[in-house]
């Protein structure tokens, strides 16, 4: 090849799927857009523009969603539908992510044998051979006029904190920094790659224009530490954390998160140009590439119609009952005095968590509550959102403040009806951020200032000890602060429940058969 000859590489990245394969919202099966079959419409229009291409998933595939749910827990017996949906579209990897392991390691194993490209991982190894989990640190995809790109999976260190430990026996999780300085050495000066490409499940633990820390640094997330501390990397692909990130460099390392569920396509443009002795990037392009207003890919919804048709029987099938009333009549009422909703949801986290004080909300106004009869779809359209549990080490001085916090959510009262805090309404509804506690007992007066309406707080009878450390149950996204709850952040995590939220309600309402709705009226929202 002749000097200043050029070739054009693209690199297609999706990551945290969480199992939506299909356009839809499981609740009440209205469309939403999102899901690989609509980002198959937009890799088919890629590859088209461009043959020389790379395509990965970063990881968190097979698990979030009814019908990957119903393919783990009640029929496995064929191809998995995610995978089958990524054979199809000839993904070229696939690395391994944390909620991999959610189902267990049959269907991983399963997964991975069914999958017609290798899954790699370089930082998860089995304690009895020494060898990674997937057999696979790396592969090495060549293109036209020779060049090579190497690509290697690394996976979050992290897993062993949230994971159930039957899930991962036998599995160390190795530092990713430390494995990446010995593979992307591997890949420059044994494999002679002329491009080296690192997919990361995981994310960027700084803020990648000034380098402060964003978050708590456990090693959860090392993006950042990988583009400081590795040389050779050229493309960092991550995940993980669900945000959108592009057209950024850490180190002049290109880096790319696509969100999650399938709402966008990462892409990487790389031109590389032929020098006296090696190929060198002369030419970059970062995008997120949006499934907005994308058609779906019919080929894609009719390979998996036998699972979803399936699924959708099994989501209208009771799965439990209800002894008393637990719908929702007017979500104000909920949140002004204890619920039997509310006070069921708490407990399930309480239960499945190990801890005595719990808080949880009432997403949306449109939560309907449960019926009599229960049905998976009633728990998918009270609990709408894809939430793990975290159990945090807490002062009693932040439970009130948080506490301070929810009951900002009202007006202060003034006579009439109870209204609630435009900045909890515009510019977007936020109900998910008023909180509901089981485990204290509280009293919120909204005739008061906000920042001092909360008139009593109780700990098993006695007057909670602002100094004295609790440990409290909570969803993940509470538990980072979201919802400016930013006494939560920083804090020791105790223990975290990586299945979701979802799923642990309907496992309970199933080993119990019948559920009764209770209210010890713990809480209440008074007035003056």
């Amino acid at each position: 090849m002749v000097k200043g000859s050029k070739v054009k590489i693209t690199i297609l990245e999706t990551s945290d799927i969480h199992g939506n394969i299909l356009s839809i919202n499981y609740g009440n099966n209205e469309k939403r857009e999102l899901g690989l079959c609509r980002i198959s419409t937009l890799i088919k229009k890629e590859i088209e523009k461009n043959s020389n291409r790379i395509l990965i998933d970063n990881g968190d595939l097979i698990q979030g969603t009814p019908i990957t749910y119903y393919y783990a827990r009640i029929d496995s017996e064929k191809e998995n539908p995610v995978i089958k949906v990524l054979n199809y579209l000839n993904y070229d990897a696939a690395v391994i992510g944390n909620h991999e392991f959610n189902y267990g390691d049959n269907i991983l194993k399963k997964v991975i044998k069914q999958s017609s490209f290798p899954w790699l991982s370089a930082n998860i190894i089995q304690e009895d051979t020494g060898r990674e989990y997937t057999g696979k640190a790396y592969i090495v995809k060549e293109f036209e006029e020779g060049i090579k790109a190497g690509i290697l999976g690394l996976t979050t260190k992290y897993i062993p904190n949230w994971e159930n430990p039957n899930h991962i026996k036998g599995l160390k999780f190795q530092d990713p920094v430390e494995y990446a300085k010995k593979w992307v050495k591997i890949l420059r000066e044994v494999e002679k790659v002329d491009l080296v490409i690192v997919c990361y499940h995981g994310g960027i633990e700084r803020n990648i224009d000034t380098g402060k820390p964003i978050e708590n640094l456990t090693g959860e997330n090392q993006g950042y530490e990988l583009c400081k501390k590795v040389d050779g990397i050229d493309i960092l692909l991550t995940g993980h954390q669900h945000r959108l990130i592009s057209g950024k460099k850490i180190n002049n390392v290109i880096v790319l998160q696509p969100g999650s569920q399938g709402q966008n396509l990462g892409k990487v443009e790389i031109t590389l140009e032929k020098t006296l002795d090696r190929w060198k990037i002369c030419d970059e392009n970062c995008e997120l590439l949006s499934v907005e207003g994308v058609i779906e890919d019919e080929n894609v919804i009719k390979l998996v119609k036998e699972y979803e048709d399936k699924t959708q029987a099994w989501l209208d099938k009771p799965i439990g009952k209800i002894k008393g009333d637990m719908t929702v009549k007017d979500p104000m009422e909920v949140r002004i005095k204890d619920n039997p909703l509310i006070e069921f949801i708490n407990k399930v986290q309480m239960e499945y968590s190990g801890a005595d004080i719990s808080n949880t909300a009432l997403f949306s106004n449109q939560s309907p509550g449960f019926p009599s009869d229960v049905t998976m779809r009633d728990i998918v359209s009270n609990y709408i959102y894809p939430n793990t549990l975290k159990v945090i080490r807490i002062k009693g001085r932040d439970i009130k403040e948080a506490l301070e916090r929810s009951a900002s959510y009202f007006e202060k009262y003034k006579g009439g009806e109870i209204k609630v805090n435009s900045k909890f309404c515009a510019p977007k509804p936020q109900h998910y951020n008023y909180d509901m506690w089981e485990g204290i007992d509280y009293v919120i007066n909204i005739s008061k200032d906000i920042g001092e309406r909360v008139v009593k707080l109780e700990y098993k009878g006695k007057p909670l000890d602002m100094e004295k450390e609790y440990e409290v149950v909570m969803n993940n996204y509470r538990a980072g602060g979201g919802g400016e709850y930013t006494m939560f952040q920083d804090n020791e995590v105790v223990k975290e429940i990586t299945t979701d939220v979802s799923e642990l309600i309907a496992n309970y309402i199933l080993e119990r058969g019948t559920i009764e709705a209770t209210v010890n009226n713990n809480w209440k929202v008074i007035y003056d």
